[in-house]
């Protein structure tokens, strides 16, 4: 029997979303669930240095098997059944037990759940940035858990549903172009570029096509309304356009639901529900899919919530089935703006599997936000966007493109102003990693201005206006898509390349890129601003390191 003395979990205090009123309480006999996540194994083996591990050239890594993986970062099995014996204490359900991810997810109606966590649950109504009222249920104050699980437990998630994540995409004005049987014949929205020509543009390895690699692609399902589909994909119409725009076969795509109703596609018009991201799961599945043809895609759904977030990076870095070499994510929030989606505690618990996901060689490709440096918070105040901000993450801002005669002939920052210009800036909760201090990272322009993690690293095309030029979910025509989520997907496809050339996963590239590349095998972005920082020569906080020479990073790599 556990004790009924309670302490709270470390850093999951929550407060209201801005602008968030109470609408009462939740109601006490809705089911839902919760995962709580548990610490390492004290007895398992130390966890080695992956910054460490990452400077080695990727041929020469030592590569954990699944035992010594499990063994390594997994929890202990006493750790589970205290926690088992808990919910039993409390009526709740052991839905499932992950003992590699340390996870137990629970189940229980919202009266057994606040008792069983000493929480009170509560709706609270909003409006978002695109006008449109939202509810969520919410909590203020820490989680709690009996003293016994003191240290035991190092997250709670899943009591708050706030949303958690915009997809950043933005869709250029227009119908766009009707599609048509004749490939060669397909007009392009004025000044765009198919995916595949980007990939000539920026230099894609030859002789290469993703073969024998995995990417996952993380597709979250939006808030809408009761009834409507939230987000998916259209095989058909992706199909077309391998088929008729692009000339190629359709490449491989699996899905694994993590939360939620899985591929549920919606709408992509301009008239779209803000939440419904079928138009953001259809770009970097169109992205991806042309640029790493042979690849495998699998995409990962999951609920636009904090609960959906961790366990579906949890799901990504412990599959052994598919075994994704490259995550790409084109979704963020502002690491650290008042009443923020993200609580510390998960964030703590995103980085720990961030960091697990360099050990098994993993790449993630992570937007760095579409907002300029203010990064949609209205507070006056620069933010870097997380996931991007993680030092275990490879955060990708956005550029400008204009090309002739299958060249680039001007590549800049992309700002097109408040809410269309590549996010980056300086970490607030990150300190700046080993592998960036010697690469000129400027302090914070906020008070104290405090030193920090960078972002972005790379940077690729984003500009709505010179956009990337996909199919609709009808099928019916071409459209043009910007975003910093349009220059993710293309960075993960160029690491599946790179992989497959090195017949070795890069996992954690930022390290060797900032120490031993630099800026020799990118192509330097030096004009252009976005708000706090500016662009020049070197690294910058908007365009990292600058876009792909994708042969010369590969050639780089190899000569290590």
């Amino acid at each position: 029997m556990l004790g009924h003395h309670y302490v709270a979990v470390p850093d999951s205090d929550r407060v209201p979303r801005p602008g968030a009123t109470s609408l009462g309480p939740a109601n006490p006999t809705q089911q839902l669930s919760v995962t709580v996540y548990l610490r390492r194994d004290p007895g398992a083996p130390p966890v080695g240095d992956v910054v460490e591990e990452a400077l080695v050239p990727p041929a020469r890594r030592t590569r954990l098997s699944d035992d010594r993986y499990a063994a390594t970062f997994g929890a202990a099995g006493g750790d589970i059944a205290m926690v088992e014996q808990f919910a039993r204490e409390h009526e709740l359900e052991v839905v499932a037990v992950n003992q590699v991810a340390r996870s137990v997810q629970l189940a229980g109606t919202v009266e057994a759940l606040t008792d069983a966590f000493q929480v009170t649950l509560a709706r609270y109504g909003y409006i978002d940035q695109k006008g449109t009222s939202r509810v969520y249920r919410g909590r203020v104050g820490a989680v709690h858990v009996p003293v016994e699980l003191d240290g035991i437990v190092t997250a709670v998630i899943g009591l708050d549903d706030r949303p958690l994540g915009d997809n950043l995409l933005i869709r250029c004005r227009g119908a766009g172009t009707p599609v048509i049987a004749d490939a060669a014949a397909v007009q392009l929205p004025a000044g765009t570029f198919l995916p595949t020509t980007l990939g000539q543009l920026y230099d894609f390895p030859a002789a290469t096509d993703g073969a024998g690699e995995c990417v996952a692609v993380l597709a979250f399902n939006g808030e809408t309304q009761p009834g409507t589909p939230s987000g998916g994909y259209d095989r058909d119409a992706l199909s077309t356009y391998f088929d008729q725009v692009l000339g190629i076969p359709l490449p491989e795509i699996v899905d694994v639901v993590v939360h939620g109703p899985g591929n549920e596609p919606g709408s992509d018009g301009r008239d779209a529900d803000p939440a419904d991201t079928s138009g953001e799961i259809m770009l970097d599945l169109q992205v991806v899919g042309a640029l790493a043809p042979k690849a495998k895609i699998v995409v990962y759904f999951t609920v636009f919530t904090e609960q959906g977030w961790v366990d579906a990076i949890n799901a990504i870095v412990t599959d052994t089935v598919h075994r994704p070499t490259v995550i790409s994510c084109s979704y963020g929030n502002p690491e650290d703006a008042l009443g923020s989606a993200w609580t510390r505690m998960a964030i703590r618990q995103v980085n720990q599997t961030f960091a697990a996901a360099a050990a098994r060689g993993i790449t993630i490709c992570c937007e760095s936000g579409d907002d300029g440096s203010r990064d949609q918070a209205n507070d006056f105040r620069a933010h870097a966007d997380y996931p991007a901000s993680s030092p275990f993450v490879l955060g990708v801002g956005g550029t400008r493109l204009v090309a002739a005669g299958g060249q680039i002939t001007s590549e800049t920052v992309w700002n097109d102003g408040p809410g269309s210009a590549t996010g980056g800036g300086i970490s607030s909760l990150f300190p700046v990693p080993s592998w960036q201090v010697d690469a000129n990272v400027p302090d914070s322009i906020n008070p104290p201005h405090r030193r920090g993690r960078g972002v972005p690293d790379v940077a690729a095309l984003a500009d709505p206006r010179t956009g990337v030029a996909i199919i609709s979910l009808d099928g019916q025509h071409i459209i043009a898509i910007g975003g910093t989520s349009a220059a993710a997907p293309l960075w993960a496809a160029l690491v599946a390349r790179i992989n497959q050339a090195l017949g070795a996963p890069v996992g954690l590239l930022n390290p060797l890129l900032y120490t031993t590349l630099h800026t020799s095998v990118l192509r330097d972005i030096t004009h252009g601003s976005n708000g706090a920082y500016a662009a020049g020569t070197g690294w910058d906080a908007y365009t990292g390191f600058g876009s792909p020479g994708g042969t010369t990073l590969l050639e780089g790599l190899q000569k290590l």
